[in-house]
């Protein structure tokens, strides 16, 4: 029951009927419509053929970009729009299309011009200033992506995508009651996931409810963890409360919301009165950066948990390390992962600090490659989140990428330290070191996009001074 993250970027377009006048031109529109159904391999083929009877047709080296952009090859998908565009087939979708592939290659200068090029070319399409947003937040214009968002927003009331952008910008400039209020638009954007089956019971309006009210986590771990402070709050207004979430989360659900029942089949989920997604409780809150709960710790270590842990941690590291838990790697399928993830011997700086011992708190792919780096792998060992808490709070620091680990250990109060990419996430605002959910995260932010050879010694300095101090 958690679904995608909402932050989509715009697609890259496919090329549109009528857009080739050239005798395989229908042979294009074919290919085209292949790709629109997900058949990339017969798609290509077709472009294949195409380019061997017409070299250099500028559409076709289009289709083939379109098609790399699908399978991931984005360098290659960028080379072959901008030998379309060379060979005469530079019209406004695109310059568009170019300008998101140059986006995700954090190529932003280039992303900009030609961002605008399309803009020169068709002021009138939405899409064109939604991909110009994108761009601008990116480059963390934050004024110029806001009013590219409310030009696409003009021109389309009722594109999400933008609405959805624009809300996440808001949201990161501080301005919370319109943030809010335009970030209901996620999930009407076209293929996110569905908040839940369909149902006849309204959206909870965070009124007094008769009835029981289902409680959804409906983003990632870390937005449940984040936003399960709202409870107490929730509770004032409803004496029933039913949860939905991921089994994994079962365990860190329980100890915040003791005795409430939780499910994580829809089919098991008893009648309820209204329902409300978590990270839409804020804005029924009314919340602000001066109103946010911070109610902190409300995430704990199960105390047998947290002994076993201790030990094992005694046992393995030298008496007098300060301990530091580290994680260099998000959920691969997190649309902004290549910027928040990077590789674990990027934090050998780390390691190269006297006095500290990095202990692995990451799972998923990235763990494999503790081996044979200086650190305590426990990969094999953490089953649950619940052992993950246990040996956090055994810790004297938590320092890792965006990521569900850092809202874990905030919200124990755990001294923790988040590394941001240039361009973050809403939820930690601009230009500040410290953040309003959590009184015990630092926050340091890239210079620049992902220099993590930027980044890091600044880190490595910062701790070098946490250990003398703790010294």
């Amino acid at each position: 029951m958690t679904p995608d993250d909402q932050n989509r970027p715009p697609a890259i377009n496919a090329l549109p009927q009528g857009h080739v006048s050239l005798p395989a031109g229908e042979l294009l529109v074919v290919a085209s419509e292949y790709v629109e159904a997900g058949r990339i391999d017969a798609a290509e083929r077709l472009a294949d053929h195409i380019l061997r009877s017409i070299p250099g047709i500028g559409q076709a080296l289009q289709l083939k970009g379109l098609i790399a952009y699908k399978r991931g090859r984005h360098v290659d998908a960028a080379g072959l729009i901008e030998a379309g565009i060379a060979a005469g087939a530079g019209t406004f979708t695109d310059w568009r299309n170019l300008s998101e592939l140059y986006r995700l290659l954090m190529r932003l200068d280039e992303a900009l011009s030609a961002a605008r090029k399309a803009l020169s070319l068709n002021a009138a399409d939405p899409l064109n200033f939604f991909n110009l947003a994108m761009v601008l937040y990116e480059r963390m214009d934050i004024d110029g992506s806001i009013s590219a968002a409310r030009s696409a927003i003009d021109l389309r009331p009722n594109l999400p995508e933008a609405r959805m952008k624009l809300a996440q910008v808001l949201l990161a400039k501080g301005e919370f009651a319109e943030g809010w209020a335009q970030y209901e638009w996620r999930y009407q954007i076209p293929g996110a996931a569905a908040l839940m089956p369909a149902t006849d019971k309204p959206q909870w309006d965070g009124q007094k409810l008769d009835g029981p009210l289902l409680l959804i986590g409906d983003q990632g771990y870390g937005d449940v963890v984040q936003f399960m402070r709202y409870l107490p709050w929730v509770k004032s207004r409803t004496d029933a409360i039913v949860i939905a979430t991921s089994t994994e989360m079962h365990g860190i659900v329980d100890q915040i919301a003791p005795g409430i029942a939780q499910y994580h089949k829809w089919e098991d989920i008893p009648p309820y009165a209204a329902f409300c997604p978590l990270s839409g409780l804020p804005r029924l809150h009314g919340t602000t950066l001066e109103t946010i709960p911070v109610q902190i710790p409300y995430v704990y270590a199960d105390a047998g948990l947290a002994t076993d842990w201790k030990a094992r941690l005694d046992a393995r590291i030298p008496a007098g390390k300060i301990r530091v838990g580290i994680a260099w790697a998000g959920r691969p399928t997190h649309n902004n992962d290549l910027n928040r993830t990077t590789a674990l011997e990027n934090f050998r700086p780390f390691a190269d600090v006297p006095g500290v011992a990095l202990v692995s708190l990451q799972k998923g792919p990235g763990a494999v490659q503790a081996k044979g780096f200086p650190i305590l792998d426990l990969d094999a060992e953490i089953q649950t989140f619940e052992d993950t808490l246990a040996i956090i709070d055994g810790l004297d620091l938590v320092l890792a990428v965006d990521t569900s680990i850092i809202h874990m250990a905030a919200a124990m109060g755990k001294p923790t330290w988040v590394m941001l990419p240039f361009a973050p996430d809403f939820r930690w605002l601009t230009d500040r070191s410290d953040s309003p959910w959590y009184p015990s995260l630092r926050l340091f932010r890239h210079p620049m996009p992902r220099r993590w050879d930027l980044l890091v010694p600044q880190v490595a300095e910062a701790l070098t001074e946490f250990v003398g101090s703790h010294a």
